[in-house]
C-alpha cells in the first residue's frame, strides 16, 4: 500500500500540498483529478521521492520513501505527462534498459525485462528505433515500457492520454487494462475522465492542495463540477 500521511509541501512561501493524507492499496485503479494548480502532479512526485515534503511522510509497503528512494522508485513506476521529459537515451531499447541497468541486474535479466516491457506495450522488435522519430502515442508507450521494466507494483501516469489521437488513445487504454488485470495498481492523474472513469475503482479529487473528494466513480461524477472538472457524461 502507498500511504500518504499529513503531507505538506511548499514552493517558496506558497503551500502546494496542505496536510494531505491518502492511501492507495495494492491492485487498485484510482483516478486523481482536479483543476490545474490543485496539487495533483506535486503529490504524485512525492510517491517515489522525486520531491521531499516539508512535513509528513510517504510510505510504500511500510517503507518511508525518503529513507529508501531507490526502493521507492523500483516499487512505484512513474510516467510523466510529456514522455520526452523522462527519456535518457536515444533509442527505445537503451532507454527502457536504463532503469534495470541502474539496479545492477545482470545482462540476461536486463534483456528479459526490456523484451517483456516492449512486448507489453506493443513495441516489440523496435528496440533500435530512435525515440525522437516515434509518434506521440508511440513515445507514450515507450515511456510506459521504461516504467514497466522496473517491475513496479504501482504505476503512476500523469495525463497519459493528453494529446493522443484516437488510435493511440485506444492502444494506451488497452495496455492499462492489461496491467490492471495482471494486478498492477494504477494511479492516473487526469483532468479528463473520458474512457477512464468506467475503468476505475475510485476517484480522488483535489482542490487548492487538499483532498476534496474521495469516492467510487459513479458517485463522484455528481461532484466533479464543484472541482472544476468536466463530467465525462456531458
Amino acid at each position: 500500500m502507498i500511504a500518504v500521511r499529513d503531507l505538506t509541501f511548499r514552493y517558496d512561501d506558497r503551500i502546494v500540498l496542505d496536510d494531505v493524507s491518502l492511501s492507495i492499496p495494492e491492485g487498485q485503479f484510482c483516478l486523481l483529478v482536479g483543476p490545474n494548480g490543485s496539487g495533483k502532479t506535486t503529490l504524485v512526485r512525492h510517491l517515489n521521492a522525486l520531491l521531499t515534503p516539508d512535513s509528513g511522510a510517504v510510505e510504500v509497503d511500510g517503507t518511508d520513501v525518503s529513507e529508501a528512494p531507490v526502493v521507492a522508485r523500483t516499487t512505484v513506476g512513474m510516467v510523466f505527462q510529456h514522455p520526452r521529459d523522462q527519456f535518457v537515451a536515444a533509442t527505445v531499447g537503451a532507454d527502457v534498459a536504463f532503469g534495470p541497468e541502474n539496479l545492477g541486474l545482470d545482462r540476461a535479466e536486463i534483456d528479459r525485462r526490456v523484451e517483456d516491457a516492449l512486448a507489453a506495450v506493443g513495441l516489440d522488435g523496435r528496440a533500435d528505433e530512435r525515440l525522437d522519430e516515434l509518434s506521440g502515442g508511440e513515445q507514450a508507450r515507450a515511456a510506459i515500457a521504461g516504467a514497466l521494466a522496473m517491475d513496479p507494483d504501482y504505476l503512476v501516469l500523469d495525463e497519459p492520454l493528453a494529446g493522443l489521437d484516437w488510435p493511440a488513445r485506444e492502444r494506451v487504454l488497452s495496455h492499462l487494462d492489461s496491467l490492471y488485470a495482471d494486478g498492477t495498481a494504477l494511479l492516473v492523474v487526469t483532468h479528463d475522465l473520458r474512457d477512464l472513469h468506467e475503468r476505475a475503482d475510485r476517484v480522488v479529487g483535489m482542490r487548492a492542495g487538499r483532498v476534496a473528494l474521495d469516492d467510487d466513480p459513479e458517485t463522484a461524477l455528481d461532484d466533479l463540477a464543484a472541482l472544476g472538472v468536466r463530467d465525462p457524461r456531458c
